[in-house]
């Protein structure tokens, strides 16, 4: 019998559960030809997207010695409609009228069809499919675990003594600037933040105060009318927000007011009638970044002051995620 030969073709961004059920089917056959979408393409849909050749070296990490290989796709159809050697193509529920689409042209050019092998989507926890679209959108990671449970929206939890020095300690980028300029530390900031970035929050008075001041406005602002915990004496520009939001957050907790409000001005700003928000928070926004960062899409920058030393920015990445969900699941239930 002749070696069967399937190939497989995706942007495999961010490796996930759904990715290797995929390829686990298709190993079924004798060797596997992986066509992973180029940067052009990729950069098209979501600059987001990581760089072919680390899309490429994440499949071959996990397929280790078996007998796959990956390859650059530089169009829509790769070389399906035409291989000769190939017996079968594998695919996903939404993507089979394309294998059917292909079957047709190797038909019309004299070759027998694919063998299509489909393959079901696999469930995050919340039953809906794990996808490279929902890890960027920031909801889930890669096992389709929820970044959000149920239980941080039932009861407030309380800082626990153990985070107090590493929650003092910049979590991200400091962008050094005098206290009572704040705006030297905010353009320098500003100018860092990347291209494909999706976001921009503020955390803090004299921070979103001090984007107004340079002309940029965030998408969601947090502030509650404080600094170093005494009164902030300054004065807030509300007209450049489109959206107006409150909720209660005492100090030293994370509540489910916050969580929620939190979520409401991320769905805002990203509405297509929606535009930037601020989220006014009686109490103290000091731990926010810790949720926002949880509930917010791969790319997005959050800044926040750091006292007497300039301004932090800290892009919302897998780890960034992983660190916060650590730091929440610390937090104490009283």
């Amino acid at each position: 019998m002749s070696a069967t030969l399937c190939l497989v073709g995706g942007t495999f961004d961010c490796f996930h559960a759904g990715h290797r059920a995929l390829l686990e089917a298709a190993l079924d056959c004798d060797n596997v030809e992986v066509w992973v979408t180029s940067d052009a393409i990729a950069a098209e849909k979501d600059p987001r997207i990581k760089p072919q050749s680390k899309r490429q070296q994440d499949i071959l990490d996990w397929s280790g010695n078996r007998p796959l290989s990956t390859h650059i796709l530089e169009d829509s159809w790769g070389p399906a409609p035409t291989r000769v050697d190939a017996t079968h193509i594998a695919c996903t529920p939404e993507t089979r009228v394309n294998c059917e689409k292909i079957n047709q042209m190797r038909i019309d050019g004299g070759l027998p069809s694919l063998e299509i092998i489909e393959v079901d989507h696999v469930l995050a926890e919340d039953g809906q499919s794990i996808s490279s679209s929902r890890i960027r959108q920031g909801s889930i990671d890669r096992e389709g675990v929820l970044w959000i449970r149920d239980s941080d929206l039932t009861r407030p939890v309380h800082l626990p003594k153990t985070l107090d020095s590493e929650l003092k300690e910049p979590m991200g980028t400091l962008f050094p600037g005098p206290e009572d300029t704040p705006e030297v530390a905010i353009r320098a900031a500003v100018e860092a933040i990347p291209t494909f970035s999706p976001c921009l929050i503020a955390v803090g008075d004299v921070t979103v105060n001090a984007l107004l001041e340079i002309g940029w406005v965030p998408d969601v602002g947090i502030v509650d009318g404080l600094t170093k915990r005494t009164a902030w004496d300054g004065e807030l520009d509300r007209s450049s927000f489109r959206g107006q939001l409150s909720c209660e957050n005492p100090p030293g907790q994370l509540t489910p007011d916050l969580l929620e409000s939190a979520d409401l001005a991320l769905d805002f700003a990203f509405s297509e009638d929606g535009g930037p928000v601020l989220l006014e928070v009686e109490g103290e926004e000091d731990l926010a970044p810790i949720v926002i960062h949880l509930l917010a899409p791969l790319g997005t920058v959050v800044l926040y002051g750091q006292p007497a030393s300039g301004v932090v920015l800290r892009l919302t990445d897998e780890s960034t995620k992983a660190r916060c969900r650590t730091m929440l699941d610390s937090f104490e239930v009283r």
